[in-house]
């Protein structure tokens, strides 16, 4: 255990499909991976580093976050996994919600789970405090720049969601499952033109993407500075909409349409 304790801790994007990460967190020894959607590259990833996978974080049944999880308890059978109480999964696991908090071994820190519904109705997200980091594993409820679909929740559900999440440090690492950040700035630069910061973060984002990098992780004061879910009390974001005389969950609401179709 105290050999576990000395390797430092790293997180790192394990890419699959189109645009999803599957983050896995290790200590080069042991090893956490979240919505693992694809077994085969964290599986490949897992050998390359020499790594036990110990712990499966889920936090939504869609497939694209689940669907490696059978292989995975295959290959690792002593792994554990973690998934939302409020929806069914077909493989063993700990139903989980909040407040409750998830061990996850002496070298690195539990995990507090938030209940985050609006993309689904049992969506959890996890935050983690270890050594002076905070860390947040928000599957799709947050991207970066945006939001994600209200497939079963409702505006009300996701805006309050987000919230809950821009309520934790702004120096959280923000670290979500899709690299969406691109299109989302577009999209949010059509409602918020005049935004110095969000400007700046088009062309970081650009090339990071340009050089192979990851725009992800993010983090909440640039998301607070910069992601339109967030910024429905900005005028500039409410002349964009036309609703100026509406309350913030209206033009959340329209917002969010208006990204449906974009």
């Amino acid at each position: 255990m105290i050999d576990d304790m000395q390797h430092p801790v790293q997180i790192i994007p394990i890419p699959a499909f189109n645009d999803n990460y599957l983050w896995l967190i290790h200590n080069q020894r042991k090893a956490i991976v979240v919505d693992p959607g694809d077994a085969a590259p964290v599986i490949n990833t897992l050998k390359k580093l020499n790594l036990d996978l110990q712990t499966i974080l889920i936090t939504h049944h869609h497939q694209d976050h689940i669907g490696g999880v059978e292989l995975l308890l295959r290959t690792y059978p002593n792994a554990e996994v973690f998934a939302p109480k409020l929806e069914h999964y077909p493989f063993k696991h700990t139903p989980v919600g909040e407040p409750q908090q998830v061990y996850l071994g002496d070298w690195v820190s539990s995990a507090k789970v938030i209940d985050v519904p609006g993309h689904t109705l049992g969506h959890i997200a996890y935050y983690i405090e270890h050594d002076a980091q905070q860390w947040l594993f928000c599957g799709d409820t947050m991207f970066g720049a945006g939001c994600g679909r209200l497939f079963e929740g409702t505006p009300a559900q996701m805006q309050a969601s987000l919230q809950k999440l821009t309520a934790l440090p702004a120096s959280t690492q923000v670290y979500c499952t899709h690299e969406y950040t691109l299109h989302n700035i577009s999209f949010a630069l059509t409602l918020e033109p005049g935004n110095a910061s969000l400007i700046k973060r088009q062309q970081d984002a650009k090339a990071r993407i340009t050089s192979g990098q990851p725009t992800l992780p993010s983090n909440l004061a640039l998301e607070l500075a910069t992601n339109p879910f967030l910024r429905c009390h900005m005028p500039e974001i409410q002349a964009s909409l036309h609703t100026e005389n509406t309350n913030l969950l209206q033009t959340f609401s329209a917002m969010r349409g208006l990204r449906n179709s974009y």
